[in-house]
C-alpha cells in the first residue's frame, strides 16, 4: 500500500455497530457489533451495511472489530469464539471489496481493555492481546487501524505488535474531553516518543466535531496526514466507565448512556467536515451515529 494515500482527501466509513442497532440487530451483552458476527442471521445486514457505507463514498470500511476483542468476549462468555468472529470480521469485509475493488479494508485494532481508557495491563498481556487479533486479521486487510486508543503506551506496543506483518497503519487516538488522551498525554506525544516507519497518519476518533475543534491546532502542527472519525454521541465519558454504564443500561444500546446529539444531521456535520479539511484535514469519516448519509455529505469534499 502506498505510505502517501493519505495526503489527499480520502473518506473513511462510519459507524458501524449504531448503525447495525439501527437497522434492527438486538443488543447481546456488551457485544455491540460482534453480535453481528456471532449470529448467521446478521451476516447479510453487516455486508449491506459496509456496502451502502461504500456507495455513499466511502474509499476505506474497518472491519467491524471493536468488540472481537478477548476481553470483551471472555465478559460475555464467548471467548471460545474469538478466532471465528474475527476471521468472519475478515471474511465479510473482503466480499464488500470483491465488489468494489477499489476499497480499501482497515483492520481495526480496538483498545483491549477498556474503552475510553488507558491500559494498565503489564506490556505483554497487551502486546499478546494486540498480536493475537492482528494474526487473525492480517489475510484479509490492506492497513492496520488502531481505533480509539488512549495512550501513547498502547500505540507503541501495538506498533510493535503488528512489526512481522509488515503491513502500514493509521492512528487513531481517542480524547473524550479536552486536550488530552485519557491517560494525560498529549496528541504529539504519539508521534514524537515512538519511532514511526510505515505511518499513514494520525486520526482522532469518537470525538465530537468541537472537541475535534480544540484539538485542531495541535494535530495539524504534526506535519503529517491528519484527520478525523467524528461521533454524534453527547459524551464518551461516562462514569464509572464504559462497561459498567453499559451494564446497567435497559436496552443495551451504548447512545442510551452516552446520549444522542439531534443537531448533527448530515449537513451539520459537513459544515465541521469542510471547516476541517480548509486548515489541511485530508482523513474524513464518521464513528458511532454517523450514518451512510453523512458520509454521502463527507464524500462532497472529494
Amino acid at each position: 500500500m502506498d505510505l502517501n494515500f493519505f495526503k489527499q482527501t480520502r473518506i473513511l466509513d462510519g459507524g458501524m455497530g449504531q448503525e447495525l442497532l439501527a437497522r434492527g440487530m438486538e443488543p447481546n451483552g456488551t457485544l455491540w457489533s460482534a453480535n453481528a458476527l456471532l449470529h448467521e442471521k446478521y451476516h447479510q445486514l453487516l455486508l449491506d451495511t459496509h456496502l451502502d457505507f461504500i456507495k455513499s463514498g466511502a474509499e476505506v470500511i474497518v472491519t467491524t472489530t471493536f468488540t472481537t476483542r478477548k476481553i470483551r468476549l471472555k465478559d460475555n462468555n464467548v471467548e471460545d469464539k474469538y478466532d471465528y468472529l474475527n476471521i468472519k470480521a475478515g471474511e465479510i469485509a473482503q466480499k464488500a471489496k470483491k465488489r468494489y475493488p477499489k476499497t480499501l479494508v482497515a483492520g481495526g485494532l480496538p483498545p483491549q481493555y477498556l474503552t475510553y481508557e488507558a491500559d494498565t495491563r503489564s506490556e505483554k498481556e497487551i502486546e499478546d492481546n494486540f498480536y493475537s487479533q492482528a494474526k487473525l486479521l492480517n489475510p484479509y486487510i490492506d492497513f492496520f487501524y488502531f481505533d480509539v486508543l488512549s495512550s501513547v503506551r498502547e500505540f507503541k506496543i501495538a506498533i510493535e505488535s503488528i512489526k512481522e506483518f509488515d503491513k502500514p497503519y493509521l492512528i487513531g487516538a481517542h480524547i473524550s474531553e479536552g486536550t488530552n488522551l485519557p491517560s494525560g498525554e498529549k496528541i504529539s506525544e504519539i508521534i514524537n516518543k515512538i519511532n514511526h516507519e510505515k505511518l499513514l497518519g494520525i486520526i482522532l476518533s469518537c470525538i465530537s466535531p468541537e472537541n475535534y475543534d480544540l484539538n485542531l491546532k495541535e494535530i495539524k502542527s504534526l506535519n503529517i496526514p491528519f484527520g478525523f472519525k467524528l461521533n454524534g454521541f453527547v459524551r464518551t465519558n461516562p462514569k464509572p466507565n464504559y462497561t459498567g454504564a453499559y451494564n446497567k443500561s435497559k436496552t443495551g444500546n451504548p447512545n442510551e448512556f452516552l446520549g444522542v446529539r439531534r443537531d448533527l444531521t448530515p449537513e451539520k456535520m459537513l459544515e465541521f467536515a469542510k471547516k476541517f479539511k480548509d486548515a489541511g484535514a485530508t482523513i474524513i469519516g464518521g464513528c458511532c451515529e454517523t450514518t451512510p448519509l453523512h458520509i454521502k455529505a463527507f464524500s462532497k469534499l472529494k
